[in-house]
């Protein structure tokens, strides 16, 4: 899957130190706080020509602190260009993330459903000052999430989500059901339509748009199709994991930045916020809202 609306791929964003901000309580519920000045002071202006990209937009985070809200594992340092790699292809089972990325956090999240801490590895890259190693040894594509299994290297995010489900132990991402089954497919092909529809109302002057507002309905009538549950196939599934990173993310930005409420008037989508962070997998994977809300309004220019 391509990237739309967050520049997981390709950012010029701080460069990382080596340390992740210690956690702060987690919610249940996304809340806006006040942020620490220290994200802040490692925060650099991007260059005109790449502020407003759908690539750079929602990436709302600095390496240089990572917020994670409650991570429940060490998380490992963040590797910048000067720092070795790991021992490359020695049976260890690697995931390389950027914290701050939506797309990473898919395979992050379906990683920690699934129970396989210990046997999938976090790397964590900086992508603004990434490691040469990480293009010429690792993934030619520069690209993060991708996972180092079996002495080959896959990347796309969605892929390796499914990937991650049918070749590791734990539970199922996906039922058994085939009508689930194919609305699954359905939603995952239109994951990248939505967040582009999301994301033009965020970057624009005027209120939100047709455009924009339609997307958010079609989230909350297909979290409405199955009634044996609060998630997009009534129990939570792939398609969840695909979703929740961006739809966290728009109710952050929408809220903060055009005083909208996405859940407002879509009990299926709160519902879905609610139940969604009960799940551990995902709240280890949580940045502070504060935090990206402020990164954001940075790379657009708003005060």
């Amino acid at each position: 899957m391509s990237s739309l609306a967050f520049p997981c791929r390709s950012s010029p964003l701080t460069p990382a130190s080596t340390s992740v901000t210690p956690p702060v309580p987690a919610s249940p519920c996304i809340n806006i706080r006040r942020s620490q000045r220290t994200a802040n002071r490692h925060f650099h202006r991007l260059t005109a020509s790449t502020r407003n990209s759908p690539r750079t937009v929602a990436m709302a985070a600095t390496a240089a602190a990572v917020p994670v809200i409650s991570p429940k594992e060490n998380l490992p340092p963040i590797l910048i260009s000067t720092s070795e790699p790991p021992p490359l292809f020695d049976g260890t089972t690697r995931l390389y993330v950027a914290y701050h990325c939506p797309y990473a956090q898919r395979a992050w999240i379906a990683r920690n459903y699934k129970g396989l801490q210990d046997k999938i590895k976090i790397v964590a890259i900086d992508l603004a000052d990434r490691p040469a190693w990480y293009k010429e040894k690792v993934y030619p594509g520069n690209k993060v999430p991708s996972l180092e299994h079996n002495n080959q290297v896959k990347g796309e995010s969605l892929d390796l989500v499914k990937y991650i489900d049918s070749n590791f132990d734990g539970p199922a991402l996906l039922p058994d059901d085939p009508e689930k089954q194919q609305f699954a497919e359905e939603l995952l092909v239109y994951t990248d339509e939505f967040s582009k529809a999301a994301y033009s109302s965020i970057t624009s002057k005027g209120d939100v748009s047709e455009e924009t507002v339609a997307a958010l309905d079609k989230i909350e009538a297909a979290l409405g199709k199955f009634t044996d549950g609060p998630f997009f196939l009534g129990e939570f599934s792939l398609v969840d994991i695909a979703y929740a990173p961006f739809i966290e993310r728009f109710q952050i930005f929408f809220s903060g930045i055009k005083n909208y409420d996405i859940t407002k008037g879509r009990p299926n989508l709160q519902k879905f916020v609610e139940e969604v962070n009960k799940i551990d997998a995902y709240t280890q994977t949580r940045l502070d809202p504060q935090f990206l809300l402020e990164q954001t309004k940075k790379r657009l220019g708003i005060e």
